[in-house]
This record gives structure tokens, C-alpha cells and sequence, in this order.
């Protein structure tokens, strides 16, 4: 009798253990078939940051691309960006004069790693830069944005331009994986000079939203070959005499 029973409880664990099996090997199929998001950091220097991640909006980028770090200059050279005035404001003060969005040191600290990012990037990637620096007043000042390649057109999307918020905490205690959200978000717009070279500027800014984003979409190409420094005129084969 005994020996009946535990063959029956055998028998009927079987189909048990058959269950888990099959469900286990559907889950390791399942994990291994998703794909893995790849981050890969290019510059992580205190709060100033570039890294290569996935593109939630365009699978089919024209990357790699192969941009020396003078010419990621050149191209943030001409990024302006102003403050956005309403029209009662525009008529008492005007428009806001343009400054540049990337200072000559923050250039020096972006165009290096933002080559080598761009020129490691996959179709399906997109450059992410984020910098900050504290201020003489003791706030932070964040720029932060992304980069990407379609064709001949160059994306330049920037959520923030100088923006200011309060001091983080302390991050020597712990690893902060994003700025601060700032205190007072003033909004801007951005643009790409000469602008004949700006194919589109687009806005997502919205009233109920907390972040502002910008889009440039830069022919960069023509961009880079009118802004080359030219040759020094000549005349006859000889250089003209440099003007007093």
C-alpha cells in the first residue's frame, strides 16, 4: 500500500516539476532576448558629465561621426540663447540681447569629449552632456542637453542654458545621479548663427511642464565649411600688407 502511494505522489509531481522547468526556461529566453540599455561614460569630472546612451527617438542615426574637438567648437561657438520676453515686456524693454549658451571655458571642457563620444555612438545612440559649476554667489549653474546626427543635420536639443539653483548635497556621501531641478526656470530661446545655416528651431516647452527643451537642427556641414578660417586674401600671388 505504501509502495502504491509513493508512486502516486511520484507520479504527480512530475507535471509539477515539468511546469517550473518551462517556466524557467521562458524566463531566461525572455531576459536574454531584451536588450541590455548600453551608458557609456566619456567624461565624469565632478559634476560635468558626457556619456553615450540609447535614443529614445530615432533609431536610424548617421552615426558614428567623425568630428575633430575644433570643429565641436566652432559648432557651439555659434549656439546664442536669450531670455524669453512676453509681449508687454518685449514693449517696455525690448528683446533680450543673445549671449552665448557655451562660454569659451566650457567649450574647452565639452568639445573633446563630445568628439570622441560622437565618433564612438551607434544608429541607435545619442550624446548626453551635462555641465555645472558653482557660482561666485554659491548657487549652481547647470547646462545640460543632447546631441545626435540624422543625414546632413545635426540635433542639438538643450533643456537648460545657465540655469541656476541652490548648492546639492553633499556628494561625497553618496553618488548624485542628476542635477538639481532648479529653483527659478526662467524661460529662453536658442538659435544657431549665421542662421542661414539653422535648418529648424523647434520649442517642447510647455505651461504645466517643469523642464524646457530646445531644438536646433543644424546643417552642419555647410556650417563648418563657411566657418572655416579662410586664406589670407592675395593679390597677384602675393599676400596683401595687413591693414594698420
Amino acid at each position: 500500500m505504501n509502495h502504491d502511494q509513493n508512486n502516486w505522489t511520484q507520479s504527480s509531481a512530475w507535471p509539477l516539476r515539468a511546469l517550473l522547468i518551462m517556466v524557467g526556461i521562458f524566463l531566461t529566453i525572455g531576459c536574454a532576448g531584451q536588450p541590455v540599455a548600453s551608458v557609456r561614460t566619456i567624461l565624469n569630472a565632478g559634476l560635468n558629465t558626457v556619456r553615450v546612451e540609447e535614443d529614445p527617438d530615432s533609431s536610424s542615426n548617421a552615426h558614428p561621426v567623425t568630428l575633430t574637438p575644433a570643429e565641436v567648437g566652432t559648432l557651439l561657438r555659434g549656439v546664442r540663447a536669450s531670455e524669453r520676453r512676453n509681449i508687454v515686456h518685449r514693449l517696455l524693454f525690448g528683446q533680450a540681447d543673445p549671449t552665448r549658451a557655451f562660454r569659451k571655458e566650457e567649450i574647452a571642457v565639452l568639445a573633446g569629449p563630445l568628439s570622441t563620444a560622437l565618433s564612438l555612438t551607434e544608429p541607435t545612440e545619442r550624446v548626453y552632456f551635462n555641465l555645472s559649476h558653482a557660482t561666485d554667489q554659491g548657487d549652481q549653474e547647470t547646462t545640460t542637453g543632447w546631441i545626435s546626427v540624422r543625414g546632413s543635420i545635426l540635433y542639438l536639443t538643450i533643456s537648460g542654458v545657465h540655469l541656476r539653483h541652490g548648492p546639492g548635497p553633499d556628494i561625497s556621501k553618496y553618488e548624485r545621479q542628476l542635477p538639481n531641478i532648479p529653483e527659478t526656470s526662467a524661460s529662453y530661446d536658442v538659435l544657431f548663427e549665421p542662421e542661414e545655416f539653422l535648418a529648424k528651431a523647434s520649442s517642447s516647452a510647455r505651461f504645466w511642464a517643469p523642464d524646457q527643451r530646445e531644438e536646433l537642427q543644424i546643417r552642419y556641414q555647410e556650417a563648418l565649411a563657411a566657418l572655416t578660417v579662410q586664406p589670407s586674401p592675395e593679390r597677384d600671388g602675393k599676400k596683401l600688407p595687413p591693414k594698420p
